[in-house]
């Protein structure tokens, strides 16, 4: 056997050992597939950019570049239990495995280190960093991804140690949205979070950095601009602050064009419904349920990042429009639910939203909390009511279901990949969504037709009965309906 192979071997045994505790990230939907799921071009689009396993990053012929294969980035993931109990950490740390293997690297090792504070100069402290550094050598690991959020001085300090690039947590999670955006909106969002983390962040050596002016006159230098001059870690930390104001320039000019989509399905009457939930709980399977979209569905975490609106009825025959939002997780970043603030206005504004849970995660109960810790961020989302939605039941075992059903009475239970509850659901949405108040009892001519096609839209039609006088309806609308409505009975 070859040394490559070894390696190969060694790498999957280790790999193994990490995922020996049940319920990772992705584990509970992995035997599913995603085939026929919606999204094909999409997921065809984003499989010809992952990397391959080869380890050869050799060219045989220099003028075919295009087809080198890259070897996957190999990570060692580091946690920290600062409290808690060790399942919680260890949950944790198997959800960063699982985002580690969403960006596009592979996992070869993890340690997990127990301390009531992480050390200020390491993270880890020097002891602990020392032997990481070992085990990084020793697994010929080219990154150290960290189960948090690291100061600027702590990733200096334990890269100095570690001889390798160390990632956090929040970088991570900022890599995989640049790899997932498609929008023009998405990806300004995403590169002006990007660029918020990167801010305090920059690195500089010595006054050889520095710039001068020098003789460009043409330039508004010359006589008066010389000297020490601007460092390049300055420079570059005010052309970061220029693009980030840009950036929200543009997210400003753009947001009209949301505001009048929302306030033109608003003058409808159209009630509006928005899925929230962990990702990778299986949202956009369910939207692609309920409307026969064509939505990305993919076994990862945040395959969905650009909101997604489409147009479905009631089972009563009312029209409500259903939103798929950007999915959660724990400890995210405050810079990033900011600069994904528009994205997230959808929830904000919703009549109702349905809180997609995957029943079949070891810790369901902690995806809530932190899908809720979300939402008390955006502005009015605590006063929309909530339905709680038990995805993936046909996975999940019975005493699971008790369990969640004993937490959450009110909940529908549902399988988008089966379709099991969804008509439950369904009638569950149409006695959960606003109803019309205004009761009317008129007689329409014919001519009027229209009217009675519009009370069917963005209304509640109790009765419609042609007769020789003209159109018998009773319905229930609202206001601005009901005006048109007497206008011509």
């Amino acid at each position: 056997m070859s040394a490559d192979d070894q390696s190969l071997d060694r790498a999957a045994e280790i790999a193994q050992r990490v995922l020996a505790r049940q319920g990772t990230a992705l584990e509970s939907t992995a035997t599913q597939g995603d085939e026929g799921e919606g999204g094909e071009l999409e997921r065809e689009a984003r499989a010809g950019t992952r990397r391959t396993t080869s380890h050869s990053t050799e060219l045989e012929d220099v003028s075919e570049v295009e087809y080198r294969q890259v070897r996957l980035e190999r990570v060692v993931l580091v946690g920290l239990r600062q409290e808690g109990s060790l399942a919680e950490a260890e949950a944790s740390l198997r959800e960063l495995q699982a985002l580690t293997e969403t960006a596009g690297a592979q996992v070869v090792d993890s340690v997990l280190q127990s301390r009531p504070l992480p050390d200020a100069a390491t993270y880890l402290g020097k002891g602990k960093a020392k032997e990481l550094a070992d085990l990084v050598r020793d697994v010929e690991a080219d990154t150290v991804i960290v189960d948090g959020e690291l100061s600027p001085s702590q990733r200096r300090g334990l890269e100095d140690v570690v001889r390798v690039k160390v990632v956090d947590r929040t970088a991570l999670i900022l890599d995989i949205f640049a790899q997932h955006a498609k929008s023009r909106e998405g990806k300004a969002q995403v590169e002006l979070a990007q660029l918020e983390y990167l801010l305090p962040r920059l690195r500089g050596w010595g006054e050889s950095m520095s710039r001068q002016a020098g003789g460009r006159v043409a330039g508004g230098a010359g006589i008066g601009s010389r000297g020490p001059g601007e460092t390049k870690i300055e420079l570059d930390r005010r052309r970061i602050r220029t693009r980030m104001a840009r950036l929200r320039r543009q997210l400003l000019q753009m947001a009209p064009a949301r505001y009048n989509r929302r306030a033109h399905r608003r003058r409808g009457q159209v009630p509006s419904v928005t899925i929230v939930g962990y990702t990778n709980a299986g949202k956009s399977t369910l939207l692609n349920r309920l409307t026969n979209a064509d939505v990305l569905v993919e076994n990862a975490l945040f395959a969905t990042l650009d909101p997604t609106v489409r147009r479905t009825t009631t089972p009563d025959g009312r029209v409500y429009t259903l939103t798929d939002t950007v999915g959660f997780v724990r400890n995210l970043p405050t810079h990033l639910v900011e600069a994904f603030r528009s994205t997230l206005e959808e929830a904000g504004e919703a009549d109702l939203l349905l809180h997609v849970v995957d029943a079949a995660h070891p810790d369901p109960e902690g995806q809530v909390r932190a899908v809720r810790a979300v939402l008390a961020e955006i502005d009015g989302a605590e006063a929309i009511p909530e339905m709680i939605v038990l995805n993936k039941c046909d996975l999940a075992t019975p005493e699971r279901l008790a369990a969640l059903r004993a937490t959450f009475p009110q909940a529908v239970q549902v399988s988008a990949a089966t379709g099991k509850g969804l008509d439950q659901l369904r009638e569950a949405i149409a006695q959960a969504l606003p109803r019309p108040q205004l009761l009317l009892d008129v007689v329409l001519p014919f001519s009027q037709a229209k009217l009675v096609s519009l009370t069917h839209e963005e209304g509640e039609v109790i009765e419609e009965e042609w007769t020789e006088d003209g159109i018998h309806l009773v319905a229930r609308v609202d206001e601005p309906l009901a005006q048109k409505i007497r206008a011509h009975s």
